[in-house]
């Protein structure tokens, strides 16, 4: 048993080590780049086609409410917000289907009354 968990703590540091080369790789390879997201590259993308600038079908709600556009950190904290959200459905319904799978096994021997 403690080979496992000797093997699986190895495991843990190589991947963390991964994912930080990962995000700073990139920074120091492309020195100069621009990292812009997929909506610049949609609108950069229509232009070039058209001949002329992309123009949006709507204005988000909470830009119109506050008259002009959200800052960058309030952007943020609302995707963050909305990941989060859908991170913990996701994560309940998988612990209710593997709870249920429990249940059910324990049934099926004979463990449990219906």
């Amino acid at each position: 048993m403690e080979k496992s968990a000797k093997s699986n703590k190895t495991l843990v540091i190589v991947l963390i080590i991964a994912a930080i080369l990962i995000a700073i790789v990139p920074l120091f390879a492309l020195k100069g780049a621009e990292f812009g997201g997929s909506d610049d590259a949609g609108s950069q993308m229509i232009s070039e086609i058209q001949g002329k600038e992309a123009q949006p079908w709507f204005e988000p709600v909470l830009e119109q409410m506050i008259g002009g556009e959200l800052p960058g950190e309030i952007e943020s904290l609302i995707f963050c917000i909305q990941t989060g959200i859908g991170v913990g459905i996701i994560a309940y319904l998988m612990g209710k289907f593997v709870e249920r799978k429990k249940w059910q096994d324990r049934l099926d021997k004979g463990e449990l009354k219906e």
